[in-house]
């Protein structure tokens, strides 16, 4: 390895020291929101003696041991702040977690894996809220977390509508005409397919946009970009190639916020879930209802249920307040003449 790629290798160890570090403190106040009071004080000699045997040949003891009651102390201090955290599926720098900071910059994101666990972990408290992609303007609804929605006890709390923006992104100073081969989400892949044929690259399937560009940085595959958002270059030390490379540029997502309470601030758009009687005119009645209340239904879906084969379940959004005598009225009318009947949640859109 000469000069320049070692100076490269020991920036990426830089980098992957600042992940780790995040890591550890979003683990300690995952865990405060469990144990209520985190003691890491009363752990720190017994942690620092455990560290310190394993620094071995230039690191010595007394930079461990100082490194490390930094560290401790730092977390502790993290930890007694009253901070909000978001969980949203995927690696840091997913478009969840730009749209988490468009929503409230104050909230700490807090990636997961799949959409199951950060529904449990809202449902457990180990987080305050999640942020969740419920249908994209080109892709239609976000079909599991719609699932979830009807399912689940928790209440939409809040809503945004993020710009979607695709990057080509690629490894620090590799010339563009190396390369073979991108990597992303297929969702993200089929949204940029003109520009990724008229290049002549290969597209290949990862299990997310912003898990493409951390895995590019950190495996480093000869001859390979990723698509994913601006915040992946700034997070996995990569270079935006070519901006804005959808095919569409009006491509958007709608984000809902979910959490264990309704919200306690008036809102201006309603959801619902509910089932009608397999009968002629049954859906028609509840659209009817709307109609008749000077309602403007925004968007309804179907969802098959699981344990019913044939039947459905619906999930509609409405424009009104929970608060409004009117909205009241016709809430209680549809409830009335339906099988299954859940309020989400009203909040500002």
């Amino acid at each position: 390895m000469d000069t320049e790629g070692m100076r490269k290798r020991i920036d990426l160890i830089d980098y992957q020291i600042m992940t780790l570090l995040n890591q550890r403190m979003e683990f300690g106040l995952r865990l405060k929101k469990l144990k209520e009071i985190v003691n890491e004080t009363g752990q720190t000699e017994e942690n620092i003696t455990a560290i310190k045997g394993t620094s071995r040949g230039m690191i010595r003891s007394a930079f461990a041991e100082a490194l490390f009651a930094e560290i401790i102390g730092e977390s502790a201090l993290i930890q007694e702040q009253d901070l909000k955290l978001i969980g949203f599926q995927g690696e840091h720098g997913a478009f969840s977690e730009e749209a988490s900071y468009a929503y409230d910059p104050a909230l700490i994101p807090i990636p997961y894996r799949d959409f199951d666990e950060i529904f449990e972990e809202v449902r457990t408290g180990t987080i305050d809220f999640a942020i969740v992609p419920v249908e994209n303007s080109l892709g239609g609804p976000v079909t599991p977390v719609n699932d979830l929605l009807i399912e689940s006890d928790l209440k939409i709390s809040g809503e945004i509508t993020m710009p979607i923006h695709h990057c080509l992104l690629v490894l620090p100073d590799m010339d563009y005409r190396d390369l073979k081969t991108v990597y992303s989400h297929s969702r993200a892949l089929a949204q940029c397919r003109t520009f990724i044929s008229r290049h002549k690259i290969e597209p290949r399937p990862y299990y997310d946009t912003a898990g493409s560009a951390k895995m590019l940085s950190e495996n480093r595959p000869a001859a390979a970009g990723a698509i994913a958002g601006r915040l992946c270059a700034e997070l996995y030390h990569l270079e935006v190639l070519k901006e804005n490379i959808e095919d569409h540029p009006l491509n958007s997502t709608r984000f809902n916020v979910i959490s264990r309470y309704a919200n306690p601030e008036p809102g201006n758009k309603c959801s619902i879930a509910f089932t009608v009687r397999h009968e002629t005119g049954s859906l028609l009645e509840i659209l009817k209802t709307f109609s008749d209340g000077g309602i403007n239904l925004a968007k309804i879906d179907s969802r098959p249920m699981k344990d019913d084969p044939g039947e459905y379940r619906f999930l509609a959004d409405f424009e009104g307040s929970d608060r409004d005598e009117r909205v009241i009225r016709t809430l209680r009318r549809i409830e009335e003449n339906t099988i299954m009947f859940k309020f989400l949640g009203c909040y500002k859109s």
